[in-house]
């Protein structure tokens, strides 16, 4: 192997290297005429490049491509690159015989892979990703990706990255991977680096099936690396030959018996493989349909199989609609076969392909060697099989068919034609999206119209079963026009002759009526004898069925329906009597798909139908079953604390769900729950959600346990809490003066909660520049809580650093310094340096210091407290944006307006939207920008008041 070293604009090959090769970049480009191209004997001796390829003779682009080759290396930090026209000397044949032999895996050693495309460019593009759409038309119709050498070099290294012709990077093999799979109908595993050893022979050489080369034999040879075999090349041996020898050598090496029958050109009959009759009776969606078709039908893409996605909620008439339009495909082209495989399971996908591979004489078919859903994969992945549509139903479950991150799934399996068109039919929007289908080839299959729905149910019956109007709108209804609802009903009406009104009388007449007549079974050509019904209300009748299977699954069911539907922690679950048993239960839930388990194992997630009969089922025990929950979440709802953050954050969704759909008389349980998402809220920074909560907490605790108890003034100490940190100081200061004065009576001067209400007091005083008056209460609070809780603790450190706030505010900044140093070492020292009240500590010391000018030591403070806000609380909680302001005034004072302008903006703009326009936060933010503009000299006052307009008002 030679290789080439630019070397002070002096290009030179080394001698042929067999061992110690050193790290090299590699070129893979097209060729052009072959006296433009650069070759061995051109360079032989060495040559002055800049010279040359600056010099307009007919080897000009040649040069330049390997100049772009040798300095793209020395960028990327080789000193050392390969390009195929110039290190080949091909006038001797043992060489050439090597190096066609050698190529795949001299690509694959190379550190770097440079894509050079001459035909695409960039010159007009003003910014270069691959949005850019003048230049990603040209990339997706460059020649580079029709030519047979260029599989393996697109392949075989594990970076491969593309040039324009102008030499700007345009992306790489993994950031382009999409594009590339659709040009080039290569799997997408197969270009993230899977071995090529775990595809088929036959895949292999399909990928060059639309790639040329200029000398035939070389689309043959041109496939050794990829096939890992070895022969000598004879040119002008012609094409078939080459192939022979080719086939042979592949034989030889591996015993694949797939070869002959695909590789010859012989066009396959057209075939037609759907398991099911059509419906003879098939109403309406005509616009749908028609979309439908001219979507799936094949070579609708020229450069990539089509994946078309029909989503909708189980019984909305997915299959049937994937039917006709199956149907009509057959009618519209003879030339198009139609295979069909259910996806319920991996068994009825596996006995599908076993059909579509007998249909099809496939070798091997009967042979348990090989696995059925390659040969399948394999066959209708060859340009010989014409044009085909695949319709994959039922593909409802996400990890089935498309799988985990890495892990094998039935996508895998897809074949990859230009030629074909595959249709998925799914109620699960999860699967199209982990497939990788495009949004605009994902319809979404919405309910009938009540025009379409009343045709279908009038298809089955005579008019004297439709006299009543009124009765038949109603009944279609309650059938939410569900399709096969619809049938099931119309089937039954049929075959018992009874109207619409009729039936309707006995739907609405009990539970037990309506089970009854909708768990009917009824003769449906269109379905699978072995499906059952995917209507919500029968899987009523799968309740009892599974209360007397596993009674701790169904006691789950019933708890799992007063929840939110997605995510639900297995740890908020009540407790079986071991994991076990517990595992078991989730599993029946599992089994009859009323539940199902997220990736992490941890948490499920319940249908939304399933969710909503199961209410229904459980109506005569709801005010039981709803003061088990209540009960049950109070227990396991952790007061809300930062360390605890992970739990309730997960359990808050669902919390929330309860307390607002239940009729529980377990008030003191609801109380707690009340208390502890509304506290969930004010420590997310939902203020306004929190105040909502709490004023329900106060008039539960009101009316249940009377105004002057414990609890109900602890909800009033929380909502007062609340609306300060709303900006609505005037009634917090109310609530609070009032509080204040139940517990000084109730529980005494001294009592911890009224000490809490006195500070709490104290800090709403000084929001309303009642400094005095802060000062003197937070002066009493702490000398009481020095004596009752101890110096140390942290709600007497509070009370220092709220004091030294009261002081900072009068400007007694060096006393206010000396107070947060104090509270801030005592804080760290007691709950740690993240904590919520060390973090106050941080920035009122911050503040402290700004105001004395000690500019830099409070730009270090407010970055540290931000940086942590920004980690433990979130980038848009209202105490992580008062970080951001405060910041920013220090930078204002400094002098550094542009920087405190950039911060001030971004801080109004996410107080406006996380507080309010109003908010005095909001307020403050807004004047301080008006200041920074003002004092940056910048613009004039008119103009300034125009830039605040722009960012706030």
């Amino acid at each position: 192997m030679r290789l080439l070293q630019l070397q002070d604009g002096f290009l030179s090959l080394t001698d042929d290297l067999i061992q110690n090769i050193p790290p090299y970049a590699i070129l893979s480009h097209t060729w052009g005429q072959d006296k433009a191209e650069v070759h061995f004997d051109d360079i032989k001796s060495g040559v002055q490049l800049q010279a040359v390829a600056s010099h307009h003779g007919e080897k000009q682009l040649g040069y330049r491509k390997i100049q772009f080759c040798g300095l793209q290396a020395v960028a990327s930090g080789l000193r050392f690159f390969w390009v195929d026209t110039c290190c080949i000397d091909k006038s001797n044949s043992a060489e050439l015989s090597e190096a066609i032999n050698s190529m795949f895996r001299w690509y694959m050693n190379a550190e770097e892979c440079y894509v050079y495309l001459s035909d695409v460019s960039t010159e007009n593009c003003r910014k270069i990703d691959k949005f850019s759409l003048p230049w990603m038309e040209a990339f997706r119709k460059s020649r580079w990706f029709t030519r047979g050498w260029t599989l393996q070099e697109l392949l075989a290294p594990s970076s491969v990255t593309f040039f324009s012709v102008e030499g700007h990077k345009l992306g790489d093999k993994k950031s382009l991977e999409r594009e590339i799979h659709e040009i080039s109908a290569i799997a997408i595993t197969a270009l993230r680096g899977r071995k090529l050893s775990e595809f088929t022979i036959l895949e292999r050489i399909r990928w060059s099936d639309s790639r040329t080369t200029t000398r035939e034999e070389d689309l043959a040879y041109c496939l050794l690396g990829l096939l890992d075999v070895s022969m000598p090349p004879i040119y002008g041996e012609e094409k078939s030959k080459a192939f022979a020898r080719l086939y042979e050598a592949v034989e030889n090496r591996w015993g694949e018996p797939l070869l002959t029958p695909y590789t010859h050109g012989v066009r396959r009959k057209t075939h037609f493989i759907v398991p099911l009759e059509r419906n003879q009776g098939f109403i309406g969606r005509e616009d749908t349909l028609a979309k439908l078709i001219d979507k799936i039908r094949p070579n609708s893409r020229t450069n990539s199989c089509q994946k078309t996605a029909l989503e909708g909620l189980g019984g909305i008439g997915k299959t049937q609609i994937a039917l006709e339009a199956a149907y009509r495909l057959r009618d519209m082209d003879a030339e198009c076969s139609v295979f069909w495989i259910p996806a319920v399971t991996l068994a009825t996908f596996e006995n599908a392909c076993f059909d579509i591979g007998r249909a099809l004489a496939l070798p091997g078919v009967d042979n348990d060697k090989f696995d059925i859903k390659t040969l399948i994969k394999s066959a209708l992945s060859q340009d010989d099989m014409g044009s085909w549509l695949l319709v994959v139903d039922n593909a409802d479950n996400a990890n089935l068919v498309a799988g985990e991150s890495d892990g094998p799934s039935l996508a895998d399996y897809m074949p990859s034609s230009p030629k074909g068109s595959i249709l998925f039919t799914t109620r699960n929007h999860a699967v199209p999206t982990r497939l990788g289908i495009r949004k605009n080839e994902i319809m979404h299959l919405s309910e009938m119209t009540e025009e379409e729905a009343r045709h279908m149910l009038q298809n089955d019956l005579d008019e004297s079963q439709l006299l009543h109007d009124e009765s038949t709108k109603a009944l279609l209804e309650l059938l939410t026009h569900l399709p096969l609802a619809i049938k099931q009903a119309s089937s039954f009406m049929a075959e018992n002759g009874i109207s619409t009104k009729r039936y309707l009388e006995h739907c609405v007449s009990s539970d037990k009526n309506q089970i009854k007549l909708l768990g009917e079974d009824f003769g449906d050509q269109g379905r699978y004898p072995d499906i059952a019904n995917p209507i919500a209300t029968t899987w009523l009748i799968s309740f009892t069925q599974i209360a007397e299977r596993n009674p701790i699954a169904v006691h789950y069911l019933k708890f799992i329906c007063f929840l939110a539907e997605r995510d639900i922690p297995i740890s908020l679950l009540p407790p079986a009597n071991d994991e076990v048993d517990r595992d078991k239960a989730i599993g029946v839930l599992k089994a009859y798909a009323f539940v199902t388990e997220r990736e992490d194992s941890l948490s499920l997630d319940i249908h939304r139908l399933v969710r909503l009969a199961t209410r229904n089922w459980i109506k005569d025990e709801w005010t039981e079953l709803s003061n088990s929950v209540i009960r049950h979440l109070s227990r396991v709802y952790p007061f809300p604390r930062h360390e605890n953050r992970h739990v309730w954050l997960r359990y808050m969704p669902h919390a929330r769900e309860v307390l607002s759909i239940h009729t529980s008389t377990a008030k003191m349980a609801e109380w707690q729950l009340l208390h502890n998402v509304a506290e969930s809220y004010m420590m997310t920074g939902k203020y306004k959600q929190s105040e909502h909560m709490y004023r329900q907490a106060w008039e539960l605790g009101r009316m249940h346990l009377g105004h002057e108890h414990r609890t109900t003034l602890a909800s009033i100490n929380n909502l007062a809490i609340v609306l300060y940190s709303r900006g609505k100081y005037s009634e917090a200061e109310q609530l609070h003066r009032q509080t204040l004065k139940l517990r000084r009576k109730i529980l005494g001067r001294e009592h911890p909660d009224t000490l809490n209400s006195m500070n709490n007091l104290a800090l709403v005083l000084d929001n309303q520049q009642k400094h005095i008056e802060s000062e003197t209460m937070h002066r009493q609070t702490l000398d009481l809580r020095k004596r009752v809780l101890g110096g140390q603790h942290p709600k007497t450190l509070c009370s220092i650093n709220g004091l030294a706030l009261a002081l900072n505010n009068q400007g007694r900044y060096k006393e206010s310094e000396q107070l947060q140093r104090h509270a801030l070492q005592g804080l760290k020292t007691v709950l740690g340096d993240h904590a919520s009240f060390t973090l106050d500590s941080m920035n009122n010391l911050a503040l402290a210091l700004d105001r004395q000018g000690k500019y830099e030591q409070a730009e270090q403070l407010n970055q540290q407290t931000l940086l942590v806000r920004q980690e433990v609380l979130g980038r848009e909680h209202p105490r992580t944006l008062e970080s951001m302001h405060n910041l920013a005034e220090v930078f204002r004072h400094k002098g550094n307006y542009s920087r405190a302008e950039e911060l001030h903006r971004r801080a109004l703009t996410l107080r406006e939207r996380v507080l309010g326009r109003q908010h005095p936060k909001t307020v403050q933010s807004r004047r301080n920008l008006l200041h920074c503009l003002e004092y940056s000299g910048a613009e004039g006052k008119s103009s300034t008041e125009a830039g605040v307009e722009s960012v706030g008002e």
